[in-house]
Formats: structure tokens, C-alpha cells, sequence
């Protein structure tokens, strides 16, 4: 293992974010702070409770799971893409750096500053609602787990991105609406049998449900279901970058 190659590309990508610090995190957080203070505030006070959670306090898990995959998928992303923009992505290619090497420097730097955002955005919370987490274990766990997962899709999808219009349009056409629509701002047993079962095909339902009960202890489907959901879903990615990096796609052209 090329601890020296980790380090250094580790290195590069925490500092990118320190020397955009107020777009790599203060931005997210005063977002989600606003969403804290319309729905949380404005509205959850007219909401009944859900599952016996109050409405504000039920929403926390989903904002910040919100949150923590568009970040993720974005910082991963744009940290692959930009190597292959500048041609600096040859120097790694020649370089004696393996595939884990490379994923390790810029899949966890990507992960780290999502989990990072992720713990702010949750003592953020405090100063606009009460609530509790029952699990914090559970908790971390699957923030991390879905901070790399993600982190991983950014990563196939700054290979994949020819242009800044494709870098964005995943993340703004298909992440966010699959989040807002995947038990955000409400329980998806709330939805009509139908529905219900549609939104059962959404992934971040199971993301969002297994983070929610690791506050609560409750959620729209098991907890093991949710993990199992993550676990796969990690594993796709990383069988993609696998074939990625042994056919050169879009590396080498």
C-alpha cells in the first residue's frame, strides 16, 4: 500500500475544500438552515406528530441525509473530473498508484467533508428543534456508509461527465428529486398503497429510513433491509470502478 500516494491526494482535496470554505460547507449549512427554519419552524408547528415524533424533529434525519448525498456526489465528483479536464489525470495514471490507492485519497476525502457537514448540519438542528438519537452508533455508521457510497457515484460520475452541464445534471435532475421523493419531509406510509409500493423502487427511501431509525427507532422499513440496501449499493459502485479502471474508460482518451 502507497500510504505516501494516499496522503497526498487526501491532502490535495481537504485543502480544495479549505480554500473554498464557505461554498464547501457554510454554504450546505445555512441552506439546510433555512429549510430548518420554514419547515421545521413555520410549518412543523401547524404539522401533526408522525410515528409520535414531532414533525420538526422527524424531518432532521432526512435533511441531513439530503444533504450529505448531494455533497458527497458533488465534492466526489468534481474531484475526479477536474484531473481529467486539466490532463493532470495522466500524471495518476503513470504514477505507481493503485486503483484502491486512488479511491482511498479521493473517495475518502470526498466522504470525509460530507461527514463532516453532516455532524455540523446535525448540532445546527439543536438550535432550532429537540430531538434524540437512540442508536448514535447506527447513527455514524450510516453516515459514513452513505457518505462513501455516494462519494463512489460522484466518483464514476466525474468519469463519466464530459463537460460541467453533465456534471451537474445527475445531482440536479436525478439525486435531489429522488431524495426529496424519498421520505425527506414525510413517512412514506403516509403515501397511498400504490404509491407506497412505487416508492418502495427509490433507493434513498431505504438511506433515509435506516438513518431516521437510528434516531428514532422507527422507520418505513426495517433496519436491516435499509443496511443490506446500503451494502449493495456500495458494492455497485465499486464493481463499476472497477471495470472503470481496468478498461481505461474515459481515462485514457
Amino acid at each position: 500500500m502507497n500510504f505516501h500516494a494516499v496522503k497526498s491526494i487526501y491532502t490535495f482535496e481537504i485543502g480544495r475544500t479549505l480554500r473554498t470554505l464557505f461554498q464547501s460547507i457554510a454554504s450546505p449549512v445555512l441552506s439546510t438552515a433555512l429549510y430548518f427554519i420554514v419547515f421545521g419552524s413555520a410549518i412543523g408547528g401547524r404539522m401533526t406528530d408522525i410515528d409520535g415524533v414531532s414533525y420538526a424533529a422527524f424531518i432532521v434525519p432526512g435533511l441531513i441525509m439530503l444533504t450529505v448525498l448531494t455533497e458527497s456526489v458533488s465534492n466526489s465528483s468534481f474531484g475526479i473530473y477536474m484531473p481529467r479536464f486539466s490532463g493532470t489525470i495522466y500524471e495518476l495514471l503513470s504514477a505507481p498508484v493503485s486503483v484502491v490507492e486512488a479511491l482511498l485519497g479521493y473517495v475518502g476525502a470526498a466522504a470525509t467533508k460530507s461527514v463532516v457537514i453532516g455532524l455540523i448540519i446535525l448540532a445546527t438542528a439543536r438550535l432550532f428543534v429537540s430531538f434524540h438519537v437512540e442508536h448514535p452508533l447506527w447513527m455514524l455508521m450510516f453516515l459514513a456508509l452513505t457518505a462513501v457510497a455516494f462519494s463512489l457515484f460522484g466518483f464514476i460520475l466525474g468519469v463519466w461527465a464530459d463537460g460541467f452541464e453533465k456534471l451537474q445534471i445527475v445531482p440536479l435532475m436525478v439525486i435531489s428529486p429522488l431524495t426529496f421523493l424519498g421520505g425527506t419531509f414525510y413517512s412514506i406510509d403516509m403515501l397511498p398503497p400504490l404509491w407506497r409500493t412505487v416508492a418502495l423502487f427509490n433507493p434513498i427511501v431505504y438511506l433515509v429510513s435506516g438513518f431516521r431509525w437510528s434516531f428514532y427507532g422507527k422507520g418505513d422499513v426495517a433496519v436491516e433491509v435499509s443496511f443490506g440496501m446500503t451494502l449493495i449499493f456500495l458494492a455497485v459502485c465499486l464493481a463499476i470502478i472497477a471495470w472503470i479502471f481496468k478498461t481505461g474508460y474515459r481515462l485514457r482518451t
